[in-house]
């Protein structure tokens, strides 16, 4: 199966496969994973150069990574070594609180790589990725629009809007998502525009809007063709 949220796919024997890694500097590809393993989880380094996007500064860029998305692959950690403590005589509120901890810091992780490794671009959509949305909304701009309306919704609270690949209708679709632990259930992320406040308040304050703007001046639409590519090769194991 696939991990509701998460950018593993598997391969033809049925395996997890991880993203390839993506040299820093390269807007070309996908960000490495982080090592795998219980308490065992690396942040993975910025596969840009921060201080080369388009409307977004270099401090906000490197305080996201280091603070919110390196806290959580380190909470993570934390909390996995806890479970490794886990009994049979661990109260159930214990075991309980860890699982919830546990989905939210592995979301949160694997959504901000997903996050860092669709920007780095130019912006320019182009190839199967905007066919595709173009063929399902009349237009590519119409899809552009809804996607916007999505990440409006959320300014000025915490969120995700996130272009998955829908293996059970087999399309691509937007999705709002209120915070990390709510994602499709049997999906693969194609596009995600991380909408909590600490993705945008540095540089725009309360202006949602303006950082939306940025965010698709940055978009790497090769990743994202990556990542579809990818989905839709999964999707033919999955029918099998």
């Amino acid at each position: 199966m696939v991990a509701a949220g998460t950018t593993l796919l598997l391969t033809p024997e049925g395996s997890a496969a991880a993203e390839p890694p993506r040299a820093p500097g390269s807007p070309a590809g996908p960000p490495a994973p982080a090592t795998q393993g219980p308490g065992k989880h690396a942040v993975a380094p910025l596969p840009f150069n921060p201080a080369k996007l388009k409307g977004l500064s270099e401090k906000l860029l490197r305080s996201h990574h280091e603070n919110n998305y390196g806290g959580a692959v380190k909470n993570l950690n934390k909390v996995e070594e806890e479970l490794a403590r886990v009994t049979k005589d661990t109260p159930g509120f214990l075991v309980g609180g860890l699982k919830e901890r546990e989905l939210t810091f592995t979301n949160s992780m694997i959504l901000h790589e997903a996050y860092f490794g669709n920007l780095g671009g130019d912006g320019k959509a182009s190839g199967p990725i905007q066919k595709l949305l173009a063929a399902a909304h009349g237009d590519f701009g119409r899809w552009e629009e809804h996607f916007r309306a999505t990440g409006a919704s959320l300014g000025g609270g915490s969120g995700w809007v996130i272009l998955t690949y829908n293996f059970h209708s087999g399309q691509p679709q937007t999705y709002w998502s209120g915070n990390h632990t709510q994602a499709l259930a049997h999906g693969h992320p194609l596009l995600v525009m991380d909408m909590y406040e600490h993705a945008y308040q540095m540089d725009y304050g309360a202006a949602a809007a303006r950082y939306i703007d940025a965010f698709f001046q940055n978009v790497s639409w090769d990743v994202v063709n990556a990542r579809l590519e990818r989905a839709q090769k999964a999707a033919t194991v999955l029918r099998g």
